[in-house]
Order: C-alpha cells, then structure tokens, then sequence
C-alpha cells in the first residue's frame, strides 16, 4: 500500500508501509522459519551485491517520494508493486515535470515496465529483454518494441501502475490529489 498526505501549510508526507505477506516469502530449511518479504532481498550467498552482512544497509523497493522545488515541497508521489515502483514514478515523474501533463493524467497515461533485470523477491526470475506494457500504448509503438528486440507482454488496457500523488502551489495554495484508477483501489480526496 502507498499513502501520500499534504495539508493546508504543504507539510506532506509520502509512505509506503508495504510487506507484510509471509505466505509468499522462502522459507529458510535451517531456521525453520521465512524472511521478511523485504528481507528476501538479500542474498545469503557471498559476493553479490545484495548480501547480508552486519552492519550493511539493506535494499528495498520501497521509495516514497517528494519533490522539491526551490527547498520546498510540491509533490509527494509513490506506489505499491516491488521492481515496478521506481519505474512507474518515472513515468509519472517525467510526464509532469518534462510533458506537462498534470498529475491525474501522467497517472491515467499509459504504463509499462521492464522485466530485463533479476526480481527482487524469491525466486528472482526476469525476461531478458522483457517489457510489460498496457495495450493503450497502441500497436504501433508495441510493434517497434518488439522490432527494437524487446519481449513485450501485453497486459490489457488499465492494467499497470499504481501511485498515487499530492500536490501544493507553494505560490496560490493550491492543493491537488490523483490517484489510479487501475484495479479500483486508489483514492484521492480532499476536505
């Protein structure tokens, strides 16, 4: 799950409180026990990157967001969904900021991402070359993906991405919220 939050004097705040599914998660043979779904990131063999050690940092895919313009926020934004989160923040990162669309529609756009890098979480498979796109993208450009070497699944229409987004006008006081309307479970609202 993801949360984003701005009140009226633009404090915000961006949370992914995200992993909490055991059920999912490897069990370890020798403890008898699974890790963590966030702790499965690591690597219990030595040399990768990822390994656990005392004292290191461990990975996540969790990245709540804000942005900051001039020392101030504007705009809080994240979302659920391991690998992809970073991928469709993006997106929506490069839409608003780079193409001017406004906050409800770089959600509303068309997504995609790429699975051309080992998961994250047990059992860590990826597609070389892998790219998971919404048909809205259009034929044509799914067509060129595939041409340019990409192993595209089409995943339907509104099927990817999930953030969520706040944001203020430092200048007006504006405050604006969207949310995805893919899988009926985002919500923006204000009072």
């Amino acid at each position: 799950c993801h949360i984003d939050v701005v009140d009226q004097w633009g404090n915000m705040v961006s949370a992914t409180p995200s992993g909490g599914w055991l059920q999912s998660s490897p069990t370890i043979p020798e403890l008898g026990f699974c890790l963590g779904s966030r702790l499965q990131m690591t690597w219990l063999e030595d040399g990768a990157p990822s390994t656990l050690r005392p004292g290191k940092r461990p990975r996540t895919t969790l990245t709540p967001t804000l942005i900051l313009k001039d020392s101030v926020p504007v705009v809080a934004l994240g979302s659920p969904g391991g690998d992809q989160q970073d991928q469709w923040q993006l997106l929506y990162i490069l839409r608003t900021v780079v193409g001017g669309y406004s906050p409800q529609q770089a959600i509303d756009a068309p997504s995609l991402h790429t699975t051309s890098i080992p998961g994250s979480f047990f059992p860590r498979t990826w597609e070389p070359g892998g790219a998971v796109v919404e048909d809205r993208l259009g034929d044509d450009v799914i067509s060129d993906l595939e041409g340019r070497g990409h192993v595209v699944t089409r995943a339907g229409d509104w099927a990817l991405g999930r953030i969520s987004s706040v944001v203020s006008d430092p200048a007006t006081g504006v405050l604006k919220a969207a949310a995805n309307p893919r899988g009926a479970q985002g919500y923006a609202a204000g009072r």
